[in-house]
């Protein structure tokens, strides 16, 4: 699938403060980048710095009194579907350093909240099974709504209310799968099927020796997804963090699908 993306921030600071930016598409062998351009206004020099486990990239910079941020880019995907319920869970013996920290609690996710909960609720599971049965769960069970959800909200919290955005969702499968002792992390993604059409949360989740993105939402695919990075939850893959405070003046995002690769 093709897609074309389209980004245009812009906040004020209400005092010079500096900023990490992180609203490209990383360049990964199942997605090609075209036609990238980020623009930061007013001019000034950025630098770049890796994302988290090396994927994708993010910028420093410093805001004055605004800053605008435009990107835009075309990107090629050529992931394609997979049944998740007919993938084993990775031994975890087998687990390298860059796999074995998504096991482990962290900010928003606190997989101890979670172990009764899979016992009771979807016993006898494991692997993909269990992954594709509670991404189907929560999809059916949670409600969409930003009124419940903000920068405190932890996977446990959302799992008390049924309630939530995409990273809401995201963090309790997330915290799920730490529970039942499978890799997890957030991935931040762009998909023309997402609503809103922003900075889109899922889960990847690690089965059978590799990564897989899947959205308890249940609004975009894999084969839909452009990721921009990965962090063990959205504390760590966030688009804009600033050491300071801004204002946001306007905030649009664009993506859309071209055609059929």
């Amino acid at each position: 699938m093709e897609i074309r993306i389209d980004v245009d921030l812009s906040y004020a600071a209400q005092q010079p403060c500096d900023l990490l930016l992180q609203v490209e598409v990383a360049s990964l062998p199942k997605q090609l980048v075209k036609n990238s351009k980020l623009q930061i206004l007013p001019d000034q020099l950025f630098s770049r710095i890796a994302g988290s486990d090396h994927l994708g990239q993010r910028v420093w910079l410093h805001a004055n009194e605004s800053f605008e941020c435009r990107y835009s880019a075309d990107v090629t995907v050529s992931r394609r579907p997979t049944a998740l319920k007919e993938l084993a869970a990775s031994p975890l013996t087998n687990l390298d350093g860059s796999v074995v920290d998504y096991l482990m609690p962290s900010r928003y996710c606190h997989p101890d909240d979670f172990s009764s909960f899979i016992e009771e609720t979807f016993p006898g599971l494991g692997g993909g099974e269990l992954i594709e049965t509670a991404s189907a769960w929560i999809e059916e069970k949670f409600h969409y709504d930003s009124a419940v959800s903000d920068a405190r909200t932890t996977a446990s919290d959302s799992l008390s209310s049924r309630r939530g955005v995409c990273r809401d969702y995201a963090h309790v499968l997330i915290a799920l799968a730490r529970a039942a002792t499978i890799p997890a992390r957030l991935a931040s993604v762009y998909s023309p099927y997402a609503s809103p059409p922003d900075f889109h949360a899922v889960a990847e989740v690690y089965l059978a020796g590799d990564w897989h993105l899947v959205d308890a939402t249940g609004m975009a695919e894999p084969e839909s997804m452009a990721i921009i990075g990965v962090g063990r939850d959205a504390a760590e893959v966030s688009f804009l963090t600033a050491y300071g405070t801004l204002q946001m003046q306007h905030q649009i995002v664009k993506v859309a699908r071209i055609r059929d690769s």
